[in-house]
């Protein structure tokens, strides 16, 4: 199968998931694994099938592996995203503070991670630094005539914020 064509099918069968209820997706995605399971790609989407299903340790694997395996470009991104997303939900918080650590090295200007790293920093009892990175986010990635004026505040009070968590660190 090409890889064009090995797309087209994860494609389909992700369009057609039901969120409640991943048996279907995971049985059509099983045999595509089978077939390819060294393939970044399909070791991702098995993964996040599983997650969804709510079998998360089953998914970290799967996460793993597809980075491992060369997983790149906004496929990677999202990975690190659902990976660290993972591993809070799991309770393991140094851990996925660590993921988005390295995902936020080589996607600095994501939202998205950006506010999934936000929950772990709160998950992790540093409610500051969430909210200061927050407030960041919203100063660099929010565009509002209102808000221009006062983005300088928001990145120092983000600043603040952060360095209550240090200092009671």
């Amino acid at each position: 199968m090409t890889p064009a064509a090995l797309d087209a099918q994860l494609d389909r069968i992700f369009a057609a998931r039901n969120r409640d209820d991943m048996g279907p997706t995971i049985a059509a995605l099983l045999p595509i694994y089978e077939a390819h399971p060294s393939e970044p790609r399909v070791l991702y989407e098995v993964g996040g099938a599983y997650d969804t299903a709510g079998e998360e340790e089953t998914a970290v694997g799967f996460y793993e592996r597809a980075m491992a395996a060369g997983l790149s470009g906004d496929i990677r991104r999202r990975c690190y995203l659902q990976y660290g997303s993972t591993l809070r939900n799991l309770g393991r918080l140094d851990e996925s503070l660590d993921i988005f650590a390295r995902a936020r090295e080589e996607f600095p200007g994501s939202v998205a991670l950006g506010a999934f790293e936000a929950l772990t920093l709160h998950a992790a009892g540093r409610a500051n630094t969430a909210l200061g990175s927050l407030l960041t986010l919203l100063a660099d990635h929010v565009h509002a005539d209102e808000l221009e004026r006062y983005k300088p505040a928001l990145r120092g009070n983000a600043d603040y914020l952060a360095s209550l968590d240090a200092d009671g660190a």
